[in-house]
């Protein structure tokens, strides 16, 4: 490199769009990506995980309904609760759907649908942003990542680039987000694994930028840069051409969900997928559901913008299922919705419901486990404005348990990237799983504590069940805030008893969340004067 230059490739990466979002070259988004370093995790598995976003924060507990708690949560959002008779009854525990979702209740009864409850992490942010980007990156609440959970993955094996990529080994894309950006999912240090797609017929191609001589200096070098990963993009875009055109669909359900954006971009990729694309991520966004007013039409609650959203959604996965069962894959295919957070207990006066904490989360295919994992939302008929349904699964616990079992790193490296104290959950099924991983899944259990008073004014008494694992007993407030970390050892064989002041404490709802070995629980008690 010529001394004398001003810049150089790392300049360029950090100077320009190249270094974090897609550059537009005629119709086609380019990111950066690595060489390959390939682990046998990306080459013995063809696999696929598809991600679906819930943009805005979905209302779980008017997704997922507890008829068991139809009382409480119709003191404290009788304005858009859904009619008892109207909701779709699941036959399991009381649980019943917004009756938008009549496709999704036929996967259900099918077995290619399962559901986690009270997902979160500790100190929820409501805000869109940070919350959004707490989840894309893996990150605690206050960490501050420039990567995201499946770019850091990429960044262990891939690395170099633009130099020797595509291979013929490798030749497409590792991740696709359908839509006009890419998602912050895949940025890793220094390049996004993903390319956005929204047409996979005419991807279009981006044109060499300099043609004949290129001089030998530090600008030629920048500028034989950017012609390698233009004609890299062209690759790419030839490979998702020649996959379109080779794949197929064999849904007619898509017509009748009415063709959406969301049944469309999930429409592309089955077709992908069939026509032998190998990329293994995909990541589909539902936008809409900030739901602070109009939630609902008054007097007709189960209409209005959640309905709507909610059939979209539920038409869309169903499609999507019925054609990768159809076109032979769904033993390859696993989809996830997420969403960055819930909404509150309480409505508000708008008729609709503002930023909250935890919520149900949807996974769906033929591997994913019939059940609705975790324990019904506790609804308080004296809940504060501003109190959310409390965290009981981490959000890098469910990740992490996709990126392991399904698309193939060690738990080691779950550990590494996204959560220290990882702890596989069983949302996957048995025979879907290997041998190790089933008896993960088995050891999974739920740890018994009891807490009482209730309501208390000076102080709660703790019970717990010890087994000599590690416990973890921490205190959050009704926002999803860390009061106090409670007690965090191993408690031995047998019965123990803790007692926990309340003093100084504000009055109102509070939650102790147990957690060990993967096992978790949430119980709800009121702090009086």
């Amino acid at each position: 490199m010529d001394s004398k230059c001003s810049i150089s490739r790392r300049d360029f990466l950090r100077l320009t769009s190249f270094a974090s979002v897609p550059l537009l070259l005629g119709r086609f988004p380019l990111s950066i990506h690595g060489a390959p370093r390939i682990s046998a995790s990306m080459t013995e598995s063809d696999r696929v995980l598809v991600l679906v976003q819930l943009q805005g924060g979905n209302d779980g507990l008017n997704t997922l309904i507890d008829l068991n708690q139809y009382s409480a949560l119709q003191a404290v959002r009788g304005n858009l609760l859904i009619p008892e008779q109207r909701v779709l009854d699941l036959e399991h525990d009381g649980f019943g759907f917004h009756p938008s979702m009549t496709e999704m209740k036929e996967m259900w009864e099918r077995g290619t649908l399962g559901m986690i409850q009270n997902v979160g992490y500790p100190d929820q942010n409501r805000s869109h942003f940070r919350s959004t980007d707490i989840w894309n990156s893996g990150s605690a609440a206050d960490e501050y990542l420039r990567t995201g959970w499946m770019g850091r993955y990429y960044d262990r094996d891939f690395a170099g680039y633009p130099a020797g990529y595509p291979t013929p080994g490798q030749p497409h894309p590792f991740a696709l987000t359908m839509g006009k950006s890419v998602s912050e999912t895949c940025q890793g240090a220094t390049a996004n694994y993903s390319l956005a797609l929204e047409d996979p017929f005419n991807p279009g191609m981006a044109l060499v930028g300099a043609q004949g001589d290129i001089p030998a200096d530090c600008y030629g070098d920048v500028l034989t840069f950017v012609n390698d990963t233009v004609r890299q993009t062209n690759a790419y875009a030839e490979a998702i051409r020649q996959a379109a055109e080779a794949g197929n669909n064999l849904s007619t359900k898509y017509r009748e969900a009415g063709d959406t954006a969301l049944a469309t971009a999930l429409k592309h990729v089955a077709r992908l997928i069939s026509g032998g694309l190998q990329t293994r991520l995909y990541i589909v966004q539902h936008g809409g559901f900030d739901t602070h007013d109009n939630q609902v039409v008054a007097g007709a609650t189960d209409t209005g913008k959640h309905a709507e959203l909610l059939l979209e959604l539920s038409d869309a996965i169903a499609a999507f299922q019925d054609d990768v069962e159809l076109l032979g894959l769904s033993g390859r295919v696993l989809g996830l919705t997420y969403s960055e957070f819930g909404r509150r207990i309480r409505s508000n006066a708008g008729l609709g419901t503002d930023h909250g904490t935890a919520a149900p989360h949807f996974l769906f295919g033929s591997c994913a486990k019939k059940q609705i994992l975790g324990d019904a939302p506790e609804v308080d008929a004296q809940a504060g404005i501003e109190d959310g349904v409390p965290m009981q699964y981490d959000f890098r616990n469910m990740f992490g348990t996709l990126l392991h079992q399904w698309l193939g790193a060690s738990a080691g490296e779950v550990s590494s990237l996204l959560l220290s104290s990882y702890a596989p959950l069983p949302i996957i099924r048995e025979s879907c799983v290997s041998a190790a991983d089933v008896r993960q899944q088995r050891e999974v259990a739920v740890g018994e504590f009891h807490l009482y008073p209730n309501p208390a004014r000076d102080y709660v008494s703790v019970n717990v069940t010890g087994s000599g694992e590690q416990i973890t007993l921490r205190l959050f407030d009704g926002l999803g805030s860390i009061v106090r970390e409670v007690a965090s050892h191993r408690f031995a064989p047998g019965q123990h008893s803790l007692k926990l002041p309340l003093l100084g404490l504000p009055v109102g709802t509070y939650y102790l969340h147990y957690e060990s070995m993967g096992r978790t629980r949430s119980r709800r008690f009121t702090k009086i004067r």
